[in-house]
């Protein structure tokens, strides 16, 4: 945006940033996706478990946070719900149901929502179900991974947009947990002061969220995709690159 470019710079490094940045947002969509087809898994089941499968049981404000300062949230997430349900035919599989059953079981219609309708369902869950979900994801508490998934969701959607993923920053921050303190990260005021709202802050949620089978192979694969980039070009040190994403030194020891 400023027009400015470092000095010495070439077309090739231009290319080579931009292709780094799309092998990364390649990587981590992959993962995102793995914890969002979980959640919407864990989500529907616990919801079912409790309520039942008929679409009626989502679309009742009675079975949603009863706190005042959410009432308007709840109204507009169930009018989202029973569109898709009841009014939208983009997806055959809503169709099918609607046709045959009259009825739009919730594991169904989270196949046709966002992650950001999936968190705000999470958020506006009641404490026990909220608990139950977050209980599969071991040092995560319920607030925790509310928290969490609105910045996921953020860099979800830059995934999926193409827009710039290595430098981006939301307004968001994720909990201060174990992970931080375990890798000595430094702090600005009460806060971390990486690790929060960069791309090393998804690093650190997927820590929690993904099986450590998965969370090994991102992190060998976040190392050779900086290392690729490193051998195209010099016009940015891998120190440029892991202070704009926010990787302090240690971050293999996650």
């Amino acid at each position: 945006t400023t027009k400015k470019f470092k000095d010495g710079t070439r077309f090739e490094d231009v290319l080579a940033l931009y292709k780094f940045d799309e092998n990364l947002r390649e990587l981590f969509l992959k993962y995102l996706l793995k914890v969002e087809r979980h959640l919407r898994s864990l989500i529907s089941y616990y919801f079912c478990e409790k309520y039942g499968e008929n679409q009626s049981f989502y679309l009742d404000e009675r079975n949603f946070s009863i706190y005042p300062k959410y009432k308007s949230d709840v109204q507009r997430l169930i009018g989202e719900l029973d569109k898709l349900a009841n009014k939208n035919s983009d997806y055959a599989y809503l169709n099918h149901h609607r046709n045959l059953y009259q009825n739009v079981p919730l594991w169904v219609l989270f196949h046709g929502t966002t992650f950001g309708t999936l968190s705000k369902f999470y958020m506006l869950m009641t404490q026990d179900l909220q608990f139950k979900v977050s209980k599969e994801f071991y040092g995560l508490s319920e607030k925790q991974l509310g928290q969490s998934l609105k910045v996921l969701t953020k860099f979800r959607n830059v995934c999926a947009h193409n827009e710039r993923l290595f430098s981006y920053k939301t307004r968001n921050d994720i909990p201060n947990l174990q992970a931080h303190k375990f890798l000595k990260l430094p702090k600005k005021g009460h806060n971390y002061a990486v690790g929060t709202h960069d791309l090393f802050a998804v690093v650190i949620i997927l820590k929690y969220m993904l099986s450590a089978a998965d969370f090994c192979k991102l992190k060998n694969r976040i190392v050779r995709v900086i290392d690729t980039y490193l051998d195209q070009t010099h016009a940015l040190s891998k120190k440029d690159i892991m202070y704009a994403m926010g990787f302090p030194e240690n971050w293999l020891m996650l």
